[in-house]
């Protein structure tokens, strides 16, 4: 199955899944009309009995995702009380699925893909792969990517990597590193890793499996929630003007450290 930014394809032999970001010419990047196939999907994978896992990943060799895609057009309500965020619902628990999903990342993945990256159980990625968070170059507040990655990386990290926005990345090794993912591979061969993966957790009965990764967000769903929450009002309060960001995304400095 595939739209017009989303590819979907389910190995009812292993109860295997593949949800591909196929925008390889915008980075991966995720326009209004991706981010409601992705929505739609996850909540069609609810009703799927046949399909038990699940693999996210990003067509191309150059990005996972750089999530939103600039040129979608995001009208805002005028009031500081409510923000219009497209990506709140394009992962999977936001759409109530407790089936596992398994992140495979190779190039950028930034921004709104943590949106993605912060729903799954855990990440794969190839040795290509960087992991940077370039709100605050732009004037715009890392509130929702920052409260996702504090569920995965130590405070420290997960500063650095918000504050310092374009000028820097972290290292799939680095990534790794400091638990962010779970597993390195070479070169294009995280997807193939994430499958084996998909495919042996597929293999359990799903009872057991859906039941345990409802244990695992249980134990720390409270503070997440509870920081989510004040996520609207921050970015409402801290975002330049649209015109601002673009005028400072134009003007961005080239180059980046890798670490």
């Amino acid at each position: 199955m595939s739209g017009g930014g989303l590819r979907v394809s389910a190995d009812k032999d292993t109860g295997v899944a593949v949800v591909t970001i196929d925008r390889p010419a915008r980075l991966n990047a995720i326009d209004l009309g991706t981010a409601a196939e992705l929505s739609a999907a996850w909540r069609d994978f609810r009703y799927d009995d046949g399909v038990r896992a699940v693999v996210v990943t990003g067509a191309g060799e150059r990005a996972f995702s750089t999530g939103i895609d600039r040129d979608a057009a995001v009208p805002q309500p005028g009031s500081p009380f409510m923000v219009d965020d497209p990506l709140l619902t394009i992962g999977p628990k936001a759409n109530d699925l407790w089936k596992p999903v398994i992140a495979a990342v190779n190039g950028m993945a930034c921004g709104g893909a943590f949106y993605l990256l912060g729903e799954a159980e855990f990440v794969v990625a190839d040795e290509t792969a960087t992991f940077f968070d370039p709100h605050t170059t732009y004037g715009m507040v890392s509130a929702y990517e920052s409260v996702h990655m504090a569920q995965r990386m130590p405070f420290g990290e997960v500063a650095r990597m918000a504050l310092m926005g374009t000028a820097e990345r972290i290292s799939a090794r680095r990534a790794h590193e400091v638990g962010l993912v779970s597993e390195l591979t070479p070169p294009g061969a995280a997807l193939d890793a994430a499958v084996e993966c998909a495919a042996v957790i597929a293999s359990y009965p799903p009872e057991a499996v859906q039941g345990t990764v409802r244990a695992l967000w249980l134990a720390k769903e409270a503070a997440r929630a509870q920081a989510l929450a004040h996520a609207p009002q921050l970015v409402s309060l801290g975002n330049l003007p649209t015109e601002r960001q673009a005028g400072l995304f134009t003007g961005r400095r080239p180059g980046f450290r890798l670490r």
